[in-house]
């Protein structure tokens, strides 16, 4: 028994060497066979489209900084006219996607950048007349961001967790000095963000986010570190989203889902207390919204089943009207910026036929020009197909919806379908461009599918709240009953079915797989939770008490019994169908161990399973060659599992 033992081991040690020979050495690849040559020539034109991410304006010019990939990562790039070429500013090893000019006169600009994915985010100035580039933070394992300029641009406050790891403190700094950086007040959690210097500087407005469905506004006194509550003390289940001083100081404009099930805009008198709800009319959540420097407009975004509409609404009428504008394409609207000349408006649009690029809308006369046209790497927009907003019941008659993209029509008979879960739990999958995506759809021929099971956003916060503690199978019975609609169309095949997510919607495929096991035929879990009392032991201490909220308190028995009983590990002799596990080394929010255990476990019970880990990456994949790796090995596995092929 020992002999065959130790030969066991050593063929095991030697097979696990042959693999990692295979693949880059910053992969840990197990039970992935070699990947065919054929499947990355075939996809590479679905792999080449780039986006553009709006950062900032520069104050002074009519001129912003954008994130984009060239290379392997996104980088920072100067666009200077409309459609003009991009001068690339950032060359890192790690994808920067995020950047603030300093806002008088825009000699410098501030950016975070972390390692590997690790999400330590730290702070730092490029200055545009050498490119010379300094850390401003403490450079250790911290997190800080949330940069909020000061109305006179002498000071940034930001939020940061290096007091002790786990509670989001406020900072002052001088980005000039940063021997200047200072504390300005001591929290408990990780809720906490700045939104906004009043017009004199001597307060800050701050948000403490509790969960998803609750959160407070504060004033802090610059001088003191003193805190005001500003909304109701002791009020729950009340969520404030994005908020803003008006001009003067005496009010401020925020969002809330307070005495409604959406999120709507509203301003609050400072003096009198007074409340008054601006978007009553429109029973769609108010998603960001954006002040023009001279505080005569402010242009909001809505969500209206996923797609969006932008208002721009007059604060100088007495009432306050808004009005729809028409003249940017339909899509996903988002990054909403007044320049501070307050006469442009840049917003992002992402549709099923476009990655995200920017447009700018002339306040004056409404003229809009298109300032980015990303490359789409041999995709042609009039071949993708738009997806179809799809109904069905749940086991207590909720209705939920989901976006169905349909294959190319050159496919004919019942088609093969995924499932793609979002993440969160409180995300919403949105009617986007779905780059390699386009691969399954317009050469596999299959149907994606992906729901926006209760818990998501979007839908009024009774629905967000649906999935909370001890309801949590409940959205998993959401995709129960989208297997029965799934049955009941003609043009899909109820026997190939494959069930996909990331983050928590890993942990929705697990738990899919397990409760459904006999109804698909695999799944790909990305980065997801397989046991949520670990996870909460594991994750860092600063999303802890915000994730306690969400999915329940594994310190309470009862909680962490429910827990040991719906985890997917310990329901893992449930699952025979081949499972495909994806994770990043250096994740912060589910930490490897989660997949691990998982893969150990399947593997201990004869399931077939692959296993990839991409040492250099946190929660989810960003470096293009970790990407394309993960693709490609997705396509093989679908290719042999869903689609019978090899």
């Amino acid at each position: 028994m020992k002999k065959f033992l130790i030969i066991f081991l050593l063929s095991s040690n030697l097979l696990l060497a042959q693999e990692a020979e295979r693949f880059p050495a910053n992969l840990i690849a197990e039970g992935i066979p070699a990947i065919p040559d054929s499947i990355a020539e075939s996809v590479q034109k679905y792999t080449e489209s780039r986006s553009a991410v709006f950062c900032d304006w520069h104050p002074r010019r009519k001129e912003m900084i954008i994130s984009t990939r060239f290379g392997n990562v996104a980088q920072l790039h100067l666009v200077s006219m409309p459609l003009g070429a991009r001068k690339q500013l950032t060359f890192f090893n790690e994808p920067i996607t995020n950047a603030s000019f300093e806002p008088l006169r825009g000699n410098y600009f501030l950016f975070t950048k972390d390692k590997g994915g690790n999400e330590f985010s730290q702070i730092y100035r490029y200055n545009l007349a050498d490119g010379k580039i300094s850390l401003l933070t403490d450079g250790k394992r911290s997190q800080s961001g949330g940069i909020v300029w000061s109305s006179k641009g002498k000071y940034i406050a930001y939020g940061s967790t290096a007091r002790n790891g786990a509670d989001r403190d406020i900072y002052l700094m001088d980005p000039t000095d940063p021997s200047s950086n200072k504390l300005l007040l001591e929290v408990t959690g990780g809720g906490w963000g700045v939104l906004d210097w009043s017009p004199d500087d001597k307060q800050l407005l701050v948000t403490e986010e509790i969960s998803a469905n609750e959160s407070h506004l504060w004033l802090i006194d610059v001088a003191t570190g003193s805190k005001k509550e500003l909304t109701p003390p002791g009020e729950h289940g009340v969520y404030y989203g994005d908020a803003k001083f008006n001009r003067n100081g005496t009010a401020i404009y925020y969002t809330t889902d307070r005495d409604n099930e959406f999120l709507r805009l509203a301003s609050l008198d400072l003096t009198t207390q007074n409340v008054t709800y601006l978007t009553s009319g429109i029973n769609w959540n108010v998603e960001t919204f954006d002040l023009s420097d001279d505080g005569k407009r402010i242009a909001f975004i809505t969500n209206e089943a996923g797609l969006s509409k932008l208002y721009i609404l007059n604060t100088n009428t007495p009432t306050q009207q808004y009005f729809h504008i028409r003249t940017i394409p339909a899509g996903v609207y988002g990054n909403l910026s007044f320049h501070k000349d307050s006469k442009h408006l840049l917003v992002s649009v992402n549709s099923a036929q476009s990655p995200t690029d920017l447009f700018v809308i002339s306040t004056s006369n409404g003229k809009t020009e298109r300032w980015t046209e990303s490359e789409m790497g041999g995709l042609v927009a009039s071949e993708l197909n738009s997806p179809e907003l799809i109904k069905w019941q749940s086991f207590d008659r909720k209705q939920i919806t989901g976006f169905y993209y349909k294959p190319s029509a050159k496919f004919t008979g019942k088609r093969p379908v995924i499932i793609n879960i979002h993440g969160g739990p409180e995300g919403q999958s949105l009617p986007v461009f779905q780059a390699g995506n386009n691969y399954y759809l317009n050469e596999l021929g299959i149907a994606i599918i992906y729901p926006n099971v209760r818990g998501s956003l979007g839908y009024g916060k009774t629905f967000l709240a649906a999935d909370n503690g001890m309801k949590r199978e409940e959205s998993v019975k959401d995709i129960g009953a989208l297997l029965d609609w799934i049955a009941q169309q003609p043009d899909l095949d109820t026997s190939r079915i494959m069930v996909t997510g990331g983050s928590y919607g890993g942990y929705m495929a697990l738990a899919v797989a397990t409760n459904y096991n006999d109804r698909i035929k695999c799944a790909v879990d990305v980065v997801g939770i397989s046991n949520f009392n670990t996870f909460l032991k594991n994750t860092e201490s600063y999303r802890r008490e915000l994730r306690r909220v969400e999915y329940g308190d594994e310190r309470d028995t009862a909680m962490a019994a429910y827990f040991e009983k719906i985890a997917p590990i310990n329901n893992a002799d449930k699952i025979s169908r081949p499972l495909f596990i994806i994770q990043g080394g250096n994740d912060p929010r589910v930490p490897r161990t989660e997949s691990v255990q998982m893969a150990d476990k399947l593997r201990s019970n004869g399931t077939p399973v692959w296993y990839l880990e991409a040492k250099d990456e946190g929660h989810g994949f960003r470096k293009k060659n970790n990407i394309d790796f993960q693709r490609n090995a997705t396509i093989l596995f679908i290719t042999k599992y869903l689609l019978d092929g090899l």
